[in-house]
Formats: C-alpha cells, sequence, structure tokens
C-alpha cells in the first residue's frame, strides 16, 4: 500500500457496504443456507449432465501434512494427531484384555474446524451487530446458535462446478501475494478456456496458492501476508448476486485479497457475498490437480459434491469434496 492509501481512513466494512445488496429474508426468516437455496434437484442434474469420462478428484488437503497446513495467520495452528492405542501399548502391557487375541490402533486429533479444507457457516463472519440473514450477532456467543455449518452439511452442495484456472490464465504457476482479480477476469478467463459460467454455477478458483504454501518456507509464505483474490466491487457483487451464485470454492485460505487494495478493508467479501446475500464460501480446497487435468482434456465443467462434517454450532467444518468429469 502507497505512503498516500495509507493516510486515508479506512472506512468501516459496514460503511464500505452500505448501499449493497442482502439476501436476507430472501428464503424466509428462518434460513440458514442462504445462496445453496439455489441448488435443487435441476442444478444437481445440471451437474449430472456434465459427467462424460468418470474420472473422479477428490479435493481435500491432507492433515498433518509434513509440510504444515495452511491456515490463516493468528491463533490458528495446524492439526496435533496422538496416538492413544497402537502395538506399543500392548507391549508395555497395557493393552485392553479382549476374547480371543485381537489387538487394535486408535488415535485423535485436535485441530481448528477450519484448519483444514474446510466450508464457512453463513455466520462465521459479521460486521455490525448482525450475521446472515439479520440475526443478531450474539447468537454466535458460546457455539452458533443460527446459521452455523450444520444447515449447510445436512443439505450438502451438489451442481455444476466450474474451474476457473486464474493461475494459468495470468501464464503463472501461482499468483502473487496481493494479485487481485475480479468477475470481468473470471469470465474472460472462462472464454479463453472455452467454458460457459452459467447461472447457479458453483465456482472453482485456482490461483497455485497452495502450490507456493507447499513449496514455500513457511516464513515467506506467512511474511507481510496477503493472499491473492478477488477483490471488492459494487460489480462485482452484483455480478455474483445476478449469477445467483451458490458456493464460491478456492484453493485460498480465505477466497478472497486479504485487504481491499483501493478501500482497506479486511476480508470485505466475506461480509458482501457471504454475509448479505449468502454466498457459501469453501477454502483450502486443493485444485492443482483438477487444473492440470482440465488444461490436459479440455474439460472445465463437471459434477460437484461436498458435505462438511456436521458439527453443531460449528462455524465451520472439515470437507472433502469430489468431483467427477
Amino acid at each position: 500500500m502507497s505512503d498516500t492509501a495509507r493516510t486515508t481512513r479506512v472506512p468501516t466494512t459496514t460503511e464500505l457496504l452500505e448501499d449493497q445488496p442482502k439476501n436476507w429474508g430472501k428464503w424466509g426468516s428462518d434460513d440458514e443456507v442462504g445462496a445453496l437455496n439455489y441448488l435443487g434437484s435441476r442444478e444437481a442434474l445440471a451437474g449430472v449432465g456434465e459427467v462424460r469420462q468418470g474420472k473422479t478428484f477428490t479435493l481435500q488437503v491432507q492433515i498433518g501434512n509434513p509440510k504444515g497446513d495452511p491456515t490463516f495467520p493468528g491463533p490458528r495452528g495446524p492439526a496435533r494427531r496422538v496416538n492413544i492405542m497402537d502395538r506399543g501399548v500392548y507391549l508395555g502391557g497395557a493393552g485392553p484384555e479382549v476374547e480371543g487375541d485381537a489387538q487394535f490402533a486408535d488415535d485423535m486429533i485436535i485441530m481448528y474446524l477450519q484448519g483444514s479444507s474446510q466450508y464457512d457457516a453463513l455466520g462465521h463472519l459479521w460486521c455490525g451487530d448482525q450475521i446472515y440473514n439479520g440475526y443478531p450477532a450474539e447468537t454466535t456467543t458460546g457455539g452458533m446458535k443460527k446459521a452455523s455449518i450444520l444447515p449447510i452439511a445436512e443439505k450438502g452442495v451438489v451442481g455444476r462446478g466450474v474451474l476457473i484456472d486464474m493461475a494459468c490464465y495470468r501464464g503463472k504457476r501461482w499468483l502473487d501475494k496481493g494479485e487481485t482479480f475480479d468477475h470481468t477476469d473470471l469470465v474472460a478467463a472462462a472464454a479463453q478456456q472455452g467454458v460457459e459460467i452459467r447461472k447457479r454455477d458453483i465456482l472453482l478458483v485456482h490461483t497455485g496458492w497452495l502450490e507456493y504454501f507447499y513449496n514455500t518456507p513457511r516464513e515467506t509464505f506467512y511474511d507481510n501476508f496477503n493472499e491473492p483474490g478477488l477483490t471488492y466491487s459494487p460489480e462485482l457483487v452484483a455480478w455474483f448476486n445476478d449469477m445467483e451464485i451458490p458456493n464460491l470454492v478456492t484453493d485460498t485460505i480465505a477466497n478472497e485479497v486479504t485487504h481491499d487494495p483501493v478501500s482497506g478493508v479486511w476480508l470485505p467479501l466475506h461480509n458482501a457475498l457471504m454475509r448479505n446475500l449468502g454466498v457459501t464460501f469453501a477454502e483450502i480446497i486443493a485444485l492443482h490437480e483438477l487444473a492440470e487435468d482440465c488444461k490436459d482434456d479440455g474439460q472445465y465443467s463437471f459434477l460437484y459434491t461436498a458435505a462438511p462434517l456436521k458439527v453443531v454450532e460449528g462455524t465451520g467444518a472439515p470437507v472433502n469434496p469430489i468431483v467427477i468429469k
């Protein structure tokens, strides 16, 4: 950010989005899944109609990868897996006695629910004193009583997915820190790939950011942290609303450029799209293998399916999406 920009007052998110559209009440005063309401049987069949080859891809990053777990900077740390039962317990004479001679291994994992490939709950982030659909922000206290991940997990996500390979479109292995793009770039990249973004499509955007994470020292990756991604504008918000996009899926940790380069606001699209319009965000999704295959066979549309874990009152949950081409 330039010295001139630093002297300009950063508006509040509420001020920035003052005149932007909201879908609150569109699906009823008790709705908790937002734009996923756009996905019904017709949209599921549209996704099935894109299956031509029978290729399958799983899109979750590995939990406990030796190179680390990509997480947003701050309190979130990597997952910790701990063996509770294994052969060593038996050799030490502490194994449970059972009928017969069967033995077993058991373990547990301690992790942030948003510390791996994951879906955000619609109430995960807000501005002012209201979360998605106008529920009071106080409903998040001690656990999300409204707009948690559970309704999303119980509904599931099934539809026509389209991959936009923004890294390839820019001629890069991965985008640079703070590099931005908008809806016009998405449309232009889709045209170059020979695929059409249709109403109610699930958008998958490959930036190469996870490849950067796994090929870069941790200190370098997190130094002056500013992810590449979509950047806020009223026109972009209107495009997402008009296109009735139900789900934004990216290989970055937060689905948008971390600091809006114009206003300086932190993560404005989480409020403009997720809180206000009900667009569901999926983050830290492994898209490299899928992007390489799409480049090889020229098929950038497919059946996309995802079901986050059903965590009661959760702010988000891990997920392993499956794509079928």
